[in-house]
């Protein structure tokens, strides 16, 4: 996730004038959302989408949304992060504040236990969120003593449990430090029951969007900086073998719907094939397209955080997860 300027935390008084809010359209957007237009550079989009190439405007009130995770009933929930704030968006299109103080949440993921994953980068950890009392349970707080740069994209693996994340360096306003304590940006494995982390790609310039496949047999990682994304098999004691060149472009953040193929984002959203062929590519009305993934009780309704929105847009082909 890149975003330049930071906003302080929301009022109180604004926080509890939020908690539950009714999801519309807001009128000077509707024009441009109206209007927009998929870009397909081929057939395939027809496949893949559900009615009409246009992505629908849920709301528009927040600074810089990301890090969109969905449980299991087909409930989102995303992050708010320069407000600090974690969103929920539950099936029936009801939009409510989750949390407040949420670490400065940046990338989430459920894993199998139905615990919420965030990477709070407010003081460089990952956490594990008990959605029911939202009680935090800080999993990784630091790396042979030393800070992170600050976890950005989290999933999990489903077979093992083990945990994998990335660890850019993007400077914060509200880090007290000008520069990072490590060298290097790193992806890393969070073996089950353990509190430090190994390092398993330290060769990306900068390791952003991660995502793996419900099979567990391969991990994708995007390097932003590096303006591509790769894809891993999985070896021995969670480290990652048989790295290869996926796509020849970056991500933010990515998913995966049940055919295997792999949504990027950044410029909009673009879909590849499982063997790497670009399937499609949309726009998306704002300056930065942030993240993505499946939602919705039957999973097929693509949930996009971009910028100050969230969007979604109906699918013919459901989520991986």
């Amino acid at each position: 996730m890149k975003w330049t300027r930071i906003s302080s935390r929301l009022p109180a008084a604004v926080v509890a004038a939020l908690l539950v809010l009714p999801v519309t359209v807001a009128t000077k957007h509707a024009l441009a959302t109206d209007t927009m237009r998929m870009h397909t550079p081929d057939d395939q989009t027809d496949q893949l989408v559900a009615g009409s190439a246009t992505p629908q405007l849920i709301a528009r009130q927040f600074k810089f949304t990301e890090g969109p995770a969905v449980d299991r009933q087909g409930n989102v929930f995303f992050t708010d992060q320069p407000n600090n704030t974690i969103w929920q968006y539950d099936t029936n299109g009801k939009l409510s504040l989750f949390m407040a103080d949420a670490g400065r949440a940046n990338g989430m993921y459920f894993d199998a236990k139905g615990h919420l994953l965030a990477c709070a980068d407010e003081n460089n950890q990952l956490w594990s969120i008990n959605p029911e009392n939202k009680k935090v349970k800080v999993l990784v707080k630091d790396f042979g003593g030393k800070r992170l740069n600050g976890p950005n994209d989290v999933w999990a693996h489903p077979k093992t449990g083990g945990i994998y994340f990335t660890d850019p360096y993007y400077q914060r306003d509200y880090w007290k430090r000008n520069s990072p304590d490590m060298v290097g940006q790193k992806v890393f494995y969070l073996a089950p029951g353990q509190s430090q982390p190994v390092v398993v790609d330290d060769q990306l310039r900068k390791p952003n969007g991660i995502i793996g496949t419900p099979d567990g047999r391969y991990l994708y990682v995007a390097d932003i900086d590096g303006n591509k994304t790769y894809r891993y098999q999985f070896g021995p004691d969670g480290r990652l073998t048989d790295k290869q060149l996926f796509a020849e472009m970056g991500s933010d953040g990515m998913t995966l719907d049940e055919k295997g193929n792999v949504y990027l984002t950044g410029n909009g959203v673009t879909v590849y094939s499982a063997a790497g062929q670009k399937l499609a590519h949309f726009d998306v009305p704002e300056k930065w397209t942030g993240n993505i993934c499946f939602a919705g009780k039957d999973r097929n309704m693509l949930f996009i955080t971009a910028s100050e929105g969230i969007y979604k847009l109906p699918m013919r082909v459901k989520g991986a997860y």
